[in-house]
């Protein structure tokens, strides 16, 4: 086993991650106080609450690192608490939201290198019970965060303290924004985060939007709800109310991380009023086609109504030669002189 002072060498080059808080104490169903897991202190008189909030460890590929998690149990009644090792995901919502894989699920990432003393642990009442446990880095680990966890469970629930893993060696820091889209009738801007580098992000997001006469959108960088772990991707999406009814606009999205993480995308959209366009044509097609049947009305009126052409020598002759005239002429011709 090191030495106090190689644990503290170990845990002065770490960083921190915060899967949650440790665990207080609360009151169970018979009104006392409930046990709590967290990072140990060691010997001192403080009480888990006032040390870490998760546990830390860095070391290079190989490495096997040492800490202690603490079970405390300030109630009445003695306490049977499950320990075991977890690796922390992103959950199936798309949101960035971390989760710990069930207990049936068997661990295949930084879960699998931590190995604890005890596996089951029974905390008699008003003790704290230390349990040392160790993470062995594997030989071919990639350099950068491997977050984890150490879950317990006992009297009904279940709780998890984060570990932080950062692996030594070239770390890189990038992201990139994809498939930006504008949702007009919702009235958003949704978008994916991915992690393409090999630390965990916690990012910015810069929104701008530009129309026809100007400005539409211009929202200053703000942390968002997201820690992102290690090529993982995450659904997002702004929200903008105010969508304008008529213009063309153009909507750039920028995240940021430290480290130097920083990638730009951009999306246009066309917000035409479909159904005003469409009320609007509908009135024209009606004043056209009753326009159009007023002049088919009219057109019908004239043909029907032919003049009678007027009276004249031509006029005179076609009498001349209707068969009611020639009869006339010749009774005219066959009567005798008196």
């Amino acid at each position: 086993m090191p030495s106090s002072a190689a644990r503290a060498a170990v845990a002065l080059c770490a960083a921190v991650l915060v899967l949650g808080p440790a665990a207080p104490a609360h009151a169970d169903s018979g009104g006392t106080l409930d046990w709590s897991v967290a990072p140990s202190t060691g010997d001192g008189p403080r009480a888990p609450k006032d040390g870490r909030p998760a546990f830390y460890a860095e070391g290079a590929p190989g490495t096997v690192l040492r800490d202690t998690v603490s079970v405390s149990n300030p109630g009445p009644k003695p306490r049977t608490v499950s320990l075991r090792g977890a690796d922390v995901g992103a959950g199936d919502t798309g949101s960035g939201a971390l989760s710990v894989a069930l207990a049936k699920e068997r661990p295949t990432e930084t879960g699998a290198w931590i190995r604890l003393a005890r596996r089951r642990v029974e905390v008699p009442p008003r003790t704290r019970a230390e349990v040392p446990f160790t993470v062995t880095v594997p030989e071919d680990a990639v350099p950068g965060d491997h977050p984890g966890a150490i879950v317990a469970s006992g009297g009904g629930r279940t709780v998890g303290v984060r570990l932080h893993l950062r692996v030594g060696g070239p770390t890189l820091p990038a992201l990139t924004v994809e498939r930006v889209k504008i949702d007009q009738d919702a009235g958003r801007i949704t978008y994916d985060l991915v992690n393409r580098g090999n630390t965990v992000l916690s990012p910015k997001l810069t929104v701008h939007a530009d129309g026809v006469l100007g400005t539409l959108l211009d929202r200053p960088a703000r942390p968002l709800p997201v820690e992102l772990l290690p090529g993982r991707r995450v659904s997002l999406s702004e929200p903008w109310p105010d969508v304008p009814a008529l213009d063309a606009a153009e909507v750039r999205l920028t995240a940021t991380a430290p480290g130097g993480a920083r990638d730009t995308a951009t999306a246009s959209a066309r917000f035409v009023p479909w159904g005003a366009v469409a009320g609007g044509v509908a009135v024209l097609l009606a004043v056209a086609g009753g326009a159009l049947h007023l002049v088919r009305v009219r057109g019908r009126g004239r043909s029907s109504e032919v003049p009678e052409p007027e009276a004249g020598p031509e006029r005179e002759c076609e009498r001349a030669q209707q068969p009611g005239s020639a009869r006339e002429l010749a009774e005219a011709g066959t009567r005798e002189e008196p």
